[in-house]
């Protein structure tokens, strides 16, 4: 197995969460302070907005407008021109926060929720993805997930791989021409992780974020994993980019709890250096 060490790029956040390369720059939301952040690659302030309800998943459409989900709003917002708009309504769906999202270029999103109330401490339950059309409708395409969370999409479109954090796997499917979900099967069992935020490299493996091994890891279809970057704190979604594709972002916070991060803003990025460059989406 591959190791890969990594440096702290940026820190004084809460919670950062859903990290996206785009344009030369890294987004991500720092889903506990309700702030979206964009950084340079050198880990300089380049802007950042307030999300109403907390921000988690990011992604842009063809026309440059980007989308972001609001988790307690369960809403994906249109930001444009400087301004946030409903772009979808995911609340008669979702009955509990809405959380990642990956937009294609077509402009398609597939939104996945928690599926139960975490912060307050209700029974785990089985949940949905949802895919939200261009021009903002809904609809449910993939039942029974255990709280989907971070999502890739294949350079050619055509797979859709999702981490089923509670139930410690990948999970992959086939994409319909109308964005439907099918052929449902396990892409790598991940016993001993709770793998969260995910990018995909272009060897077709997957980068997991394990929180509470605190670490990233590589994984093949197999489910073997083949590299691995160790760090001081949960790791908590992770994102390849960078001017080559190379640089893989690390999203870290020593808790997950919302009242503990508020409070020590022990949040920062982290960035190790690896040897295959980003594929496919986000």
């Amino acid at each position: 197995m591959k190791r890969f060490a990594a440096r702290t790029l940026a820190t004084g956040f809460a919670y950062p969460e859903g990290p996206r390369w785009h344009d030369g720059a890294l987004w991500f939301s720092d889903q506990h302070a309700g702030v979206v952040h964009k950084l340079s690659p050198a880990g300089a302030h380049l802007d950042s907005f307030v999300v109403e309800g907390g921000p988690s998943g990011l992604g842009w459409m063809q026309d440059g407008c980007l989308l972001v989900v609001s988790m307690d709003g369960r809403k994906v917002l249109r930001r444009s021109a400087g301004r946030l708009e409903v772009h979808a309504d995911l609340s008669a769906l979702h009955r509990a926060q809405s959380n990642d999202m990956v937009v294609l270029p077509s402009g398609r999103a597939y939104v996945g929720n928690i599926g139960f109330d975490f912060d307050h401490g209700e029974a785990p339950a089985a949940t949905m993805l949802l895919l939200v059309e261009a021009d903002g409708t809904v609809r449910n395409v993939a039942d029974g997930l255990s709280c989907p969370n971070g999502m890739v999409v294949t350079p050619d479109g055509k797979v859709l791989i999702v981490a089923e954090s509670l139930a410690s796997r990948l999970t992959a499917f086939d994409i319909a021409a109308d964005g439907g979900l099918c052929n449902r099967r396990v892409f790598a069992d991940l016993p001993g992780h709770v793998p969260d935020g995910i990018c995909l490299d272009a060897e077709g493996q997957v980068w997991c974020a394990s929180p509470f091994t605190r670490s990233a890891v590589r994984v093949r279809r197999s489910g073997d994993i083949t590299a691995r970057v160790d760090v001081d704190a949960g790791v908590f979604a992770c994102m390849l980019g960078g001017a080559d594709g190379l640089d893989l972002f690390l999203c870290c916070s020593s808790s997950h709890a919302r009242h503990e991060t508020v409070h020590l803003m022990t949040g920062r990025i982290d960035v190790a250096r690896v040897d295959v460059a980003r594929a496919g989406w986000p």
